[in-house]
């Protein structure tokens, strides 16, 4: 099974020293541990060591920068049962068995139980207890057992460090120098999560989001204990491996190598004073000589790990920041889209609207300018037709010219033109019509008509008779 993410808690070791080492310091460790040591008969598994540990500090912020809730811890720490117990965290040195877990008070390490911490939103530890395989590696047992008496050089120098695997987290913020996640605001937002998490420690960031805030990684969802290594206090994730210093009064070489395969990381056997190496450039002639192949070889192992992790670490936030970065450019590139068809649009109104407006002012145009021959001239339908055909597509200053010469053609036309002519046409009629009538009297008088004597007096003259036939109200003159 594999984990996004691993994280590491650390605590001092506290074994059950037995009376042969020192009965007083028995006495002590029985004290410390107390209910947390599993229930092994020791006189009868003389090659079981019984420790107890307190695994982590649940609603604290460790030195890692992640910390879990009771709600996780609740939910995983009887998942540790079972989980083995190695060295430096390499699952391939295991020396050892967890067989209890439980939860003690912050502290005091004064034992609590579920119902006590369901509801706790200050820091209280999970505590866990096993046993050391001491046939496995005597030296460490040894080690283990010095490391509860303040008198030795060892004292406290073995701590356990347990690993946790998951996928999920939140960040805490807190404000001011408190570790208490009780203290601090929750962000549970993907999109601010993605923002800061490169402020973490454990992404390579500085574990700050300005000078009086820290951001912490809160482990979230399903949570597997992975087990727990033994490492040197007080650096829980310090990795490397040690050689020895011979002094002058050496033991058997066969003896020095079968010790040398034997020893954990950093320690100090007998009198033998070690050199420690926590990475590739401590290395020079005079250790290397010291040490053992395969010591080399987890050294490298080691280097290799580290390296390889950060690089995924790193490839994951590159890789995190390219596809928000894409879907950054995505939905940009599908707004400048929906922008340009939206400003197409309105170009396209907009275009329409100026050419009904031109055609408007066209209409307003053409509509004056057959208004000014209307008021002006008595136009016909074939006149205006033709008219309206000149004028329509016509610019201002062409048709000023044009107006202007059919003011010379259309004379005729022009408004009351008709009713005078049409006076001076009847005037000329009548005038032709009375010479008619003159003329004709002229003629009938030079000829002498006997009258008859019946005649009415009223047709006595010829003159009257053709002056009445032809006066001009008897004609109509079209």
């Amino acid at each position: 099974m594999s984990f996004k993410y691993i994280t590491t808690f650390s605590s001092v070791l506290k074994p059950l020293v037995s009376e042969e080492k020192d009965k007083y310091l028995a006495l002590a460790s029985l004290a410390e541990v107390g209910s947390f040591i599993p229930n092994v008969d020791t006189e009868k598994n003389v090659d079981l060591l019984p420790v107890a540990f307190n695994a982590a500090v649940v609603n604290r912020v460790n030195r890692n920068g992640d910390v879990i809730d009771s709600l996780t811890a609740l939910a995983s720490y009887k998942d540790f049962i079972n989980k083995p117990i190695n060295l430096e965290h390499n699952r391939e040195k295991i020396v050892g068995v967890i067989l209890t877990a439980g939860f003690s008070e912050f502290g005091s390490d004064t034992p609590l139980t579920e119902d006590q911490v369901k509801d706790l939103k200050g820091p209280y530890n999970i505590t866990l207890g096993g046993v050391i395989w001491k046939i496995a590696n005597p030296n460490l047992a040894t080690m283990i057992e010095d490391s509860s008496d303040s008198t030795s050089a060892n004292y406290q120098k073995i701590s356990a460090s347990w690993e946790l695997g998951f996928n999920e987290y939140n960040l805490i913020v807190i404000e001011g120098e408190s570790k208490n996640i009780e203290d601090g605001l929750e962000i549970s937002d993907a999109s601010e999560i993605e923002t800061l998490k490169a402020n973490l420690r454990t992404f390579g960031g500085s574990g700050k989001i300005d000078k009086s805030k820290s951001v912490y990684r809160k482990v979230i969802g399903n949570v597997v204990p992975l087990g727990i290594g033994l490492t040197e206090t007080p650096a829980a994730d310090v990795k490397g491996v040690a050689t020895i210093k011979i002094e002058e009064k050496q033991q058997p070489e066969e003896e020095n190598i079968s010790k040398i395969e034997n020893l954990d990381v950093n320690t100090i056997i007998d009198n033998k004073v070690m050199t420690k190496i926590t990475s590739i450039k401590d290395i020079n002639d005079e250790n290397l000589k010291q040490a053992t192949a395969s010591q080399i070889s987890d050294l490298i192992e080691q280097e290799l790990k580290i390296a390889s992790e950060k690089f995924a670490v790193e490839k994951a936030t590159v890789e995190s920041q390219l596809k928000s970065t894409k879907e950054s450019l995505d939905t940009l590139v599908a707004n400048q889209d929906t922008l340009q068809k939206e400003i197409s649009a309105l170009k396209e109104a907009l275009s329409n609207a100026e050419a009904e407006k031109q055609k408007i002012l066209a209409s307003e145009k053409f509509n004056e300018r057959m208004s000014a021959f209307d008021s002006e001239y008595d136009l016909d339908a074939e006149t205006r037709q033709i008219l309206a055909n000149e004028i329509a597509e016509m610019e201002d200053s062409a048709f000023a010219a044009f107006k202007d010469k059919m003011a010379v053609f259309m004379k005729s036309k022009k408004k009351g033109e008709k009713n005078d002519k049409k006076q001076e046409d009847s005037k000329e009629a009548k005038a032709s019509v009375a010479q008619i009538v003159e003329d004709v009297a002229d003629k009938a008088g030079k000829q002498v008509v006997d009258i008859p004597m019946t005649s009415s007096a009223s047709q006595s003259s010829f003159y009257e008779k053709y002056k009445q036939a032809f006066d001009y109200e008897g004609f109509v003159v079209g």
